[in-house]
């Protein structure tokens, strides 16, 4: 570091991390096809390397934020630099690090796949998007990332482009991330226009964490300034809208579970780790600028999407489909914790989320990938994903079973896993919060604990007609044929197993007070209760283990237990709500039938008034031509004539016969006479 600054070394170090993805993407998509892959891990890896060396310069010390100038617009300077703080280090620690286990497992679930060069320089494009995103230190350059990783997510959900699923699947992500970025455009535009500057470290502080809760006449005071509390609500819902689409909260949420028509390596890091964490990111980055409504806002959007999504779940049979449910379901607990105040506990949960949420997704990759060989190899034909064709995978692929079901007990909150530690932190504050509180704020905690136990039982029914009952298509001998798939990939599953576990947050299993994370961002001022800190993880965990018993009791013990039956609840689930069909009534009909009724009026109006015009030029320019030919050219070959005429005549009169002569002036003069007589 000799001749540099700190702050110039580590933004330095952050460029050549942001960097080296970038690399891998320029280099692969612009050189041969095929391979990259060697590349790609490498660049990947050192960027893990250095993300863990700026975590072990920067963490729980002064914030490093370096900036350069960019722009001018009229008195406005831009600037445009990277903010180190201990929320980017946690995202670009959490994304390399999940990027580099992607990748390995990546090399075997992707090989020999035809295009597997744009893979991997899509990966790089990705990643390299969520580093700068994570590390910008102004919203206009957040902006432009966020952009950047949309464009990204929507080239790796379409990577099979050849299915007409996967690219209407990239397609309907695209555009409903597209509605969450013009509300974040909204929100830029108002702090713009109120502040006159992007910068973050002006705005919230180099920290992020600014108290702005202050109210005055009308006004907020907001640091060293004021702003109107219409225009702050507004900026805030703006910026929360944003985040609802990237993290699909309802009502923005059906784009997820359609992403799944990409590979499940892709969903496993973008769908399920990094970018739908980008969503709750924002929230953490823009947080003081959410006031009192906006933040209520935020806890009952967050609520409704963790029980819509948990309910969703239970009926679902395709198991990427489940997983996606289930992390739309975790995200609304991160959002609902931001609303309530437990900020920390929010990160928290998001971290321990993205290891076990991954690990499902590698896990149910491992599965998909060793199903579809089979399939092929015998020239069967059903649904690889479908967890009514799995059943009893128990004992044939025993490392992927002990993977899956450490990561369901991290997902449900079991004791010693890393989300007992979490979500239950979540929960607890939940109650916490809602002790002071009159109306239907009291209900929202319950209703937390009825969507845990929900998570409860739709992934133990995964877990069972997977791992325990018996296919309904395949024969015990056909599924002991079925292997875990390569130990490249069976590795990785294992060090993502390390993760979900307690000792890797908390030296205590039982209290997430000793976790590193939580005591590196600031706690909530929601008033403790030390009861609920108690009562509430036993009342969950003892829900918890009687329902794994009411799920194993009827789907292994009962081979013919189909589900809830066919009644309203059924179905309400098993349509998803109905949110499909009622977009298609209220937009996606509307929308259609105003195109046919545009298609009408240009092909009947607009079509039909060109052609008559042009009918009609068509008549003019027959007429004139008529005219130009018989009439204008008539005249002047006419005149032509009759000059030719007269010039023949002249021409005869002079033929140098003088007898010609006096005869023709005879003949005038006679003529001359007579016209003067008569006249």
């Amino acid at each position: 570091m000799a001749g540099l600054e700190f702050s110039e070394f580590a933004a330095l170090l952050s460029i050549l991390l942001i960097l080296l993805p970038f690399l891998s993407f320029i280099l692969i998509i612009f050189g041969k096809k095929g391979g990259g892959e060697n590349l790609a891990l490498a660049n990947i890896s050192l960027a893990f390397i250095l993300s863990l060396y700026l975590v072990s310069l920067i963490w729980n010390k002064a914030p490093v934020h370096y900036q350069l100038n960019w722009f001018l617009i009229g008195e406005v300077q831009f600037t445009a630099g990277i903010l180190l703080n201990n929320l980017s280090l946690l995202m670009i620690s959490l994304v390399s690090g999940i990027s580099v286990l992607v990748h390995i497992y990546s090399r075997s679930y992707m090989k020999n796949d035809p295009n597997i060069h744009r893979y991997w320089a899509y990966l790089g494009l990705f990643c390299f998007s969520m580093f700068a995103l994570s590390i910008s230190d102004n919203l206009l350059l957040i902006y432009l990332f966020w952009e950047l990783v949309g464009f990204s997510s929507f080239l790796l959900i379409g990577f099979w482009f050849t299915k007409h699923a996967a690219s209407q699947a990239a397609k309907k992500a695209f555009l409903m991330n597209r509605i969450g970025d013009i509300g974040f455009l909204l929100g830029i535009m108002i702090v713009f226009s109120q502040f006159h500057t992007l910068d973050i470290s002006i705005l919230f502080g180099e920290n992020g964490l600014i108290n702005v809760s202050i109210i005055k006449d009308n006004l907020w005071v907001f640091g060293t300034q004021q702003i109107p509390e219409i225009w702050l609500t507004i900026a805030g819902i703006g910026f929360f809208i944003g985040a609802m689409a990237k993290s699909a909260q309802f009502p923005l949420h059906t784009w997820l579970p359609d992403a799944m028509e990409g590979p499940t390596s892709v969903s496993s890091l973008i769908h399920a780790a990094t970018m739908v964490a980008a969503g709750v990111f924002l929230i953490a980055r823009v947080y003081p600028i959410f006031d009192p409504f906006v933040l209520n806002m935020m806890v009952f959007i967050g609520a409704i999407s963790a029980f819509m999504a948990a309910t969703i779940a239970l009926t679902q049979n395709d198991i990427k489909r489940i997983l996606a449910y289930s992390t739309i379901s975790q995200l609304g607990f991160m959002v609902m914790a931001m609303g309530i105040g437990a900020y920390s506990e929010s990160i928290f949960h998001l971290t321990t989320h993205a290891f076990f949420k991954c690990l499902l997704f590698l896990a149910a990759g491992s599965i998909i990938h060793q199903l579809h060989h089979y399939r092929d190899k015998l020239g069967l034909d059903f649904d690889y994903q479908d967890i009514r064709m799995m059943g009893g995978l128990r004992k044939s692929m025993p490392l992927t079973f002990l993977a899956m079901c450490l990561a369901s007990a991290a997902l449900i909150g079991l004791p010693f896993t890393s989300a007992f530690l979490s979500k239950d932190a979540i929960i607890v504050s939940a109650f916490e919060w809602a002790e002071n509180r009159s109306g239907i704020s009291q209900t929202l905690p319950y209703l937390m604990v009825l969507t845990s136990w929900l998570t409860v039982f739709y992934i133990s029914r995964l877990l069972f007609k997977v791992f325990f009952v018996k296919s309904n298509l395949l024969s015990l001998k056909q599924v002991q044929e079925i292997k875990d798939p390569s130990k490249k990939m069976t590795y990785v599953l294992v060090v993502l197993a390390f993760f979900c576990l307690f000792l890797v947050f908390s030296v205590n299993p039982f209290s997430s007070a000793h976790s590193w994370i939580l005591n590196a961002f600031p706690s909530s001022n929601i008033q403790k209760n030390e009861l609920f800190h108690w009562i509430i993880p036993i009342i969950l965990t003892f829900g918890t283990i009687v329902l794994i018993a009411l799920a194993y009791s009827l789907y292994v013990k009962r081979d013919n237990f189909n589900g809830f039956g066919k009644g309203i609840f059924y179905r309400f689930s098993k349509r998803e709500w109905y949110l499909n069909e009622l977009y298609s009534l209220a937009f996606i009909a509307n929308v259609e039938k105003l195109s046919k009724t545009s298609y009408w009026f240009d092909q009947k109006v607009i079509d039909a008034l060109v052609l008559k015009s042009a009918s009609l030029v068509r008549l003019l320019s027959l007429i004139s031509s008529w005219i130009d030919k018989n009439l204008i050219d008539g005249l002047v070959n006419a005149t032509g004539s009759l000059a030719k005429l007269i010039g023949r005549l002249a021409k005869s009169t002079q033929s140098g016969k003088l007898q010609q002569y006096l005869t023709t002036m005879l003949l005038l003069l006679i003529s001359f006479f007579i016209l003067t007589y008569f006249l």
